[in-house]
């Protein structure tokens, strides 16, 4: 055999397990991205809040008692730091650990009873402009005041604490 032959050979056997390689990497690049799709639109569907009416809560704007209004928490106790809010026809989701209310359109909320159901309201392009944040706990309640920025008046929202049981065990 020749010199010529010789290389030609390689160059093709090197070709070929180029290609294989290449191949074979990009197989397990569409397995990682259908693993990724599939956790991540499972993860989607575990985002549905139920949110249920807190019944001794007090909610004050400027200091008076709005006519129509109503505070919602979540059902799940991980998950207390989170408040949908009722001012009349307009709602905000607050996160209290976060310090930051968003925006939440009424076609984002299903009605469920005197409940609503909803996906994830605490998206970044709602955020809502609030100063003066200020938690605090009121013995039987927590008080949480904020300023909100688009109507620049106060928002009051007292959250009943759950009672603890556990002394009674």
């Amino acid at each position: 055999m020749n010199l010529l032959t010789v290389n030609a050979r390689r160059e093709c056997s090197r070709r070929s397990v180029l290609h294989a390689f290449n191949r074979a990497a990009a197989q397990t690049l569409a397995m990682i991205c259908a693993v990724a799709f599939v956790a991540s639109s499972g993860a989607g569907d575990n985002e549905r809040f139920l949110w249920k009416a807190v019944g001794r809560a007090q909610l004050k704007l400027e200091n008076k008692t709005p006519l129509t209004w109503n505070v919602y928490q979540t059902e799940k106790k991980k998950q207390t730091n989170l408040v949908l809010v009722q001012l009349g026809r307009r709602y905000l989701a607050l996160d209290i650990k976060g310090k930051v209310a968003y925006y939440v359109f009424p076609s984002d909320l299903q009605a469920k009873g005197s409940d609503f159901e909803s996906g994830d309201l605490f998206v970044r392009s709602r955020v809502m402009p609030t100063t003066a944040w200020s938690v605090r706990d009121v013995g039987p309640a927590e008080m949480i005041k904020l300023t909100l920025g688009d109507y620049g008046r106060a928002l009051d929202v007292e959250l009943p604490h759950m009672p603890d049981l556990r002394a009674f065990y």
